[in-house]
């Protein structure tokens, strides 16, 4: 018997080192939007734009995907970095989020498209003291650290909604996607939190593909349309915002994907659904 149990133990330690933990594996949890509501006062906010980029976390040693996954970013960019961990965007300019996301997907590094990316900073995880605090210690750490590739987010002051709206028209007029308004007096928080507002002309979410539905006319022997899992478990359809390319080399199946939406119908369901993209790889 004796044997038996020490050969289990045996067994039970060779497993354990095969397991990888959940820590290993997981992102880090960060701090996640809302949809800002509508007549915000945006005096206790400090505001920037959405930047329609990448999203990484820098832990102080590896570059990752908001999901933890590791980004294969080219060794001089993160050598370089400070051992300070990092939340920003992998960013190229408005408009160039698919451009982005082949950079940062392809294995080994593009390193002609790295050298077009900024990393923009906008928290740092972690961080001691308010949200204003924390910006200005993002300022001077991107100065310190002296990379023409760092850089940090820009936050404003606005002092009335007029204002605020004003600044919302001209970034969507110039190929912008919206603002956000991160509360100036919040503690460094994660999980999705109403210290941490998006304000655009439209609301976003997110869904799994669990069906290609077939097109009609012409969109005949394409996609006419995608079956996505909602986050209450519902399905929808989602038939617009897809390039033809798109329709032929649809989203796989069990993809992630970001779609936009105007408000909910009477069921509670997203109206006038829209693809966007195809969120980043888990």
């Amino acid at each position: 018997m004796s044997l038996i149990l020490n050969g289990c133990r045996v067994l039970l330690v060779a497993l354990s080192s095969l397991v990888v933990s959940p820590l290993a594996i997981a992102g880090e949890p960060l701090l996640l939007a809302r949809e800002a509501t509508e007549g915000i006062d945006p005096r206790p906010y400090l505001v920037s734009e959405k930047l329609d980029g990448v999203r990484a976390h820098w832990d102080g040693q590896m570059l990752r995907f908001r999901s933890g996954r590791q980004i294969n970013a080219p060794a001089w960019f993160t050598d370089a970095l400070p051992p300070t961990p990092l939340d920003g965007e992998l960013w190229m300019g408005r408009g160039r989020f698919e451009t982005v996301s082949g950079i940062v997907r392809t294995d080994p590094p593009d390193e002609a498209g790295w050298r077009q990316l900024r990393y923009m900073i906008f928290e740092l995880p972690g961080g001691k003291g308010d949200f204003a605090n924390r910006a200005q210690r993002i300022k001077a750490l991107v100065a310190e650290t002296n990379l023409p590739w760092l850089q940090a987010v820009e936050q404003r002051r606005v002092p009335d909604r007029a204002r605020l709206e004003a600044w919302l028209a001209e970034v969507i007029d110039t190929g912008g996607e919206g603002l956000m308004l991160h509360r100036a007096d919040a503690p460094y928080l994660t999980g999705r939190s109403d210290a941490l507002l998006k304000l655009k002309p439209w609301q976003d979410a997110e869904g799994v593909v669990t069906a290609h539905l077939p097109g009609n006319g012409r969109l005949q022997g394409m996609l006419g349309a995608l079956e996505v899992r909602l986050a209450d478990g519902r399905l929808l359809r989602i038939g617009t915002g897809l390039s033809d390319a798109e329709r032929r080399s649809p989203p796989a199946l069990g993809a992630q994907i970001t779609f936009r939406f105007r408000g909910y119908t009477r069921t509670g369901l997203p109206r006038f659904a829209s693809f966007l993209r195809v969120r980043d790889p888990l």
